[in-house]
C-alpha cells in the first residue's frame, strides 16, 4: 500500500519531456533520486519487519525451559574482562552497557539460571567505569546435569566456561569455575583482593614513589585517599593494606621513559576510588611535586581530617587482578575454551601493541635532537600527566595548602538532615588544625 502511494505521488508523463527546460529536467532527476531512496527505505523496512515477525513466531513456538526438572549447584565463576568500553561492572538502571548485564544475559540465554533474583548471587568486587579485571569472582546457583549424589563427578559436569564464552562479548570471558558450599559468598568469603595499576616510567622517580607507597602498609584511616560514599552509609574508612610495591614490567632499552611499571596493592577490602586516589598522589611524588612524607601526613587524619583537592589517576590502567579464597577444591579449567581465550587476547594484544609501537616510533622521530635543536621552545611532556584526571594547573600548589573537601562529620550531618541517613553513633569530631 505504501509503495503504491509513493508511485502515485511521483508519477509524471514521460511524453512531456521534450517540453521541459534544462532546469526542469534537473529538478525532475533530483525528485526521482529522492523517490528512489524512499522506495529503498520502504523495502528495507518491510524486510526488517518480516524478519522480526518470523523471529517472534519462532520464539513464541518455543516451549519455556522447565527449571523445575533441573538440579542446581552453587559455584564460583572467575570472570575476566577488559573494561575500557563498559560503564563499570555492576548493572545500572540507565545503561545496559555493563559487564554484569552481559554476564546475566549469557547465564539466562544458556539456561544456566532462571533469573537473577533466584540465583543466590554475589560478586567479589564492583569495578568502576573503564576498570578491567583478570580475576573478578561471582558466586551463583547454576543448573547442573548431575544428580545431588553424583556432583563430585566433575568431569561429567556442564562445561560452564565453554558454554558461557560462546555467547559472551569477546572482551568478557569466563576462565574457570569451582564448586563451593551453598552458603559460600564471593563477596563476604574473599580473604584478599589484589589490584594492579600499569603506568609508564616517563620522568617519574620510581624510588621516591616506592618510598612513599611503603607508608600505606598496615591499618589506616584512608578518608583522604578515597571518595567518601556517606550517602550509601559508608562511615568508616579504616582499611588494611598487606602488600604494596612498584616493580618494572617491561623495560624499554631504547628509551627508559617508555618502560612500563606496575603498582601491586593487596588488602581484604578497598574503598571507592581508593587505588586511583593513591596513584594520583604517588604520581605527584614521582614528578617531584610532593615529598614521600606526604603520605604520612594525609594518613594522619587527626591533623588533616579533610581531604585536599587533587586529581585522582585514570581508571584505564587499573585491574582487579586476583581474589583469594580458602577453597576446598581447586579452580576447574576447560582447556579448549581457555585456549580460545588466549587466542582472542593475543589478537587484541597484537593490534594494540602495533598501534603503541607505531606511535612510539613517531614520537621518537618528533622528539629527535634534529627537530628539538631547531626549535628550542619545544617541550618534552611527562607521559604520566595523561594518567591524571582533570585540569593541571600551570603553577603547582602543594597538597596541604590546597582547598579542602567537606569534613566527614559535616557530610554525616548533611545526610541526616536530608533523612537519607539514620542518626548513628558518630565518633567525636576530628579538628583540622
Amino acid at each position: 500500500m505504501e509503495l503504491v502511494q509513493i508511485r502515485k505521488h511521483k508519477e509524471f508523463d514521460i511524453n512531456q519531456l521534450h517540453k521541459w527546460s534544462k532546469e526542469d529536467l534537473i529538478e525532475k532527476i533530483k525528485a526521482l533520486h529522492c523517490h528512489n531512496i524512499e522506495l529503498k527505505n520502504v523495502i528495507a523496512k518491510a524486510k526488517c519487519n518480516t524478519k522480526k515477525s518470523k523471529s517472534m513466531r519462532q520464539h513464541l513456538n518455543q516451549k519455556p525451559f522447565d527449571f523445575s526438572k533441573c538440579n542446581f549447584r552453587h559455584v564460583l565463576l572467575k570472570i575476566m574482562y577488559l573494561g575500557w568500553d563498559y560503564q563499570g561492572y555492576a548493572s545500572q538502571e540507565d545503561s545496559a552497557n555493563t559487564v554484569e548485564f552481559f554476564v546475566f544475559e549469557a547465564l539466562i540465554k544458556t539456561c544456566l539460571i532462571k533469573d537473577r533474583q533466584t540465583s543466590n548471587y554475589h560478586r567479589c568486587g564492583r569495578t568502576d567505569k573503564g576498570v578491567s579485571s583478570f580475576g573478578q569472582v561471582i558466586s551463583i546457583d547454576v543448573r547442573s546435569k548431575l544428580s545431588e549424589e553424583k556432583q563430585d563427578d566433575i568431569d561429567k559436569e556442564i562445561s560452564y566456561c565453554a558454554i558461557l564464552n560462546k555467547v559472551l562479548p569477546s572482551q568478557i570471558r569466563c576462565i574457570a569455575w569451582c564448586p563451593v558450599k551453598e552458603d559460600f559468598s564471593a563477596r563476604f568469603d574473599c580473604k584478599l583482593r589484589t589490584y594492579k595499576y600499569f603506568f609508564p616510567k616517563a620522568k617519574l622517580d620510581i624510588t621516591k614513589m616506592n618510598d612513599a607507597a611503603g607508608n600505606f602498609l598496615g591499618t589506616h584511616d584512608f578518608r583522604n585517599f578515597c571518595k567518601m560514599d556517606v550517602g550509601n552509609g559508608v562511615l568508616k574508612f579504616i582499611r588494611t593494606v598487606t602488600t604494596v610495591e612498584i616493580q618494572p614490567y617491561i623495560i624499554n632499552p631504547k628509551n627508559d621513559e617508555y618502560s612500563i611499571y606496575i603498582l601491586t596493592i593487596e588488602g581484604q577490602a578497598f574503598l571507592w576510588h581508593q587505588i586511583r586516589c593513591i596513584m594520583g598522589v604517588l604520581f605527584l611524588v614521582g614528578q617531584g611535586n610532593e615529598k614521600p612524607s606526604i603520605i604520612k601526613d594525609l594518613l594522619d587524619v587527626k591533623t588533616h581530617s579533610r581531604k585536599p583537592d587533587y586529581n585522582m589517576a585514570s581508571e584505564a590502567p587499573l585491574n582487579l587482578y586476583e581474589c583469594q579464597y580458602d577453597l576446598e577444591t581447586q579452580w576447574i579449567y576447560d582447556y579448549p575454551s581457555l585456549s580460545n581465550v588466549i587466542y582472542k587476547l593475543q589478537g587484541i594484544w597484537t593490534v594494540e601493541a602495533v598501534k603503541s609501537s607505531m606511535i612510539e616510533h613517531m614520537l621518537h622521530d618528533l622528539q629527535s635532537e634534529k627537530i628539538i635543536q631547531k626549535h628550542k621552545g619545544c617541550k618534552k611532556y611527562c607521559q604520566s600527566n595523561w594518567l591524571l584526571n582533570g585540569v593541571t594547573a600551570k603553577k603547582y600548589t602543594p597538597l596541604l595548602q590546597r582547598q579542602k573537601c567537606e569534613s566527614l562529620e559535616n557530610r554525616i550531618k548533611h545526610y541526616i538532615k536530608r533523612r537519607k541517613l539514620e542518626e548513628l553513633c558518630i565518633d567525636p569530631p576530628i579538628v583540622d588544625d
